[in-house]
């Protein structure tokens, strides 16, 4: 979940320039219950057969593991259901005896907090009962015990810490963003942290907060692309478009979904022609083909990208919603007025086409 933050933070500032005084501001940002379970599993699920081994003696003769996690809401908290394998056993003569064995479910209560200095999202436990097979509650003592002093610490251990991220945040930006803008990038990130966590029941909504620039930056016109601008650009393109559309090929290979398949290619080429138009001169009496590609696009996309997160393995459908949240986000800071120079449109587009090409230039000759 760190890497789906420090996406935020890149889109957040990707389009950062110059200014003086700041004021705070507070984005939104829905973590779909899909995606925490993710950043559950990566964190805690990493034994064989995808178990989370909680607790073993060091002969692993008694062990307490958890598998199988599912994910929803209630009552305004994250509910989080684990099957459980248990066994307290001895070792004698080099074997294993098996005192006890249990098998049964976990279920736990789970509340969005955030730490007193608003840099550390955690999941505290509130409520946990477990039950037998039968659907019987748990009533071996020792057991009780056990799942208490172990597996609710371990299943509150997932969390973000904003104060791990921010060094991958602004070494990540620097790719991204002018030098000169290194300081000013350096001071919003100190002051991003969390003011708000709340579970519903599609996901956890927090608000990241930060100190916007206070006055609103107008973004100059860009000049369309000269003829050599455009020859270095479809050179550029042409393997960021090799690129989707083998990711393309896989989405469909991997949901086994031709329909997917279509409506992102059919995504692709428009993004093809809205682009091109895009940086070339226009009419001022025309609508602007990159701004009306992504509202008409985004409303199409989204729901696909989601469909397709929820059927895929954990990294892949990680990265699938990272870049669904950090769409979101782009249009979330247009509407404070583009505070930091980024803009939907086909100026936002010939002024990152531009940067971008001077940064691969530039790593080229190093």
């Amino acid at each position: 979940m760190n890497k789906y933050f420090l996406t935020m933070a890149v889109s957040l500032l990707a389009g950062i320039a110059k200014t003086g005084a700041a004021e705070p501001y507070k984005l939104p940002i829905q973590l779909d219950y899909s995606l925490i379970k993710k950043a559950v599993v990566s964190q805690l699920f990493t034994g064989e057969g995808g178990a989370a081994e909680v607790w073993n003696d060091k002969h692993k003769c008694s062990f307490l593991k958890l598998y199988n996690p599912r994910i929803s809401g209630e009552g305004g908290q994250i509910k989080l259901l684990n099957d459980v394998q248990a066994q307290f056993g001895t070792s004698f003569g080099g074997q294993c005896i098996t005192v006890l064995a249990w098998d049964g479910a976990l279920e736990t209560f789970q509340q969005p907090t955030i730490s007193a200095d608003q840099s550390v999202l955690s999941l505290p436990v509130t409520k946990a009962n477990a039950y037998d097979r039968q659907g019987q509650q748990l009533t071996i003592d020792k057991l009780q015990d056990l799942i208490k002093r172990v597996a609710e610490p371990k299943l509150a251990e997932v969390k973000v810490d904003l104060n791990k991220s921010r060094g991958d945040m602004e070494r990540t930006l620097a790719g991204f963003l002018p030098k000169e803008n290194a300081g000013e990038i350096k001071k919003i990130l100190e002051t991003l942290k969390f003011s708000s966590a709340d579970a519903n029941d599609g996901g956890v909504n927090i608000k990241l907060a930060f100190d916007a620039p206070l006055k609103k930056v107008t973004p100059k016109p860009e000049a369309p692309f000269t003829e050599a601008e455009q020859k270095q650009w479809q050179a550029n393109w042409q393997e960021w478009d090799g690129f989707l559309s083998k990711a393309i090929n896989q989405a469909a290979s991997e949901t086994q979904s031709p329909e997917l398949r279509d409506t992102l290619t059919e995504i692709l080429l428009e993004s093809r022609n809205a682009f091109q138009a895009g940086l070339k001169a226009q009419s001022p009496e025309s609508s602007d083909p990159v701004r009306v590609f992504f509202t008409q696009t985004w409303q199409k996309l989204a729901p696909q990208l989601r469909t397709l997160a929820k059927q895929l393995p954990e990294v892949e459908g990680l990265r699938y919603l990272t870049f669904i949240a950090a769409t979101d986000v782009i249009y979330e800071l247009e509407n404070i007025g583009a505070p930091f120079g980024l803009e939907v449109s086909s100026d936002g587009l010939r002024r990152l086409a531009r940067m971008l090409m001077a940064g691969k230039q530039q790593a080229g000759v190093k």
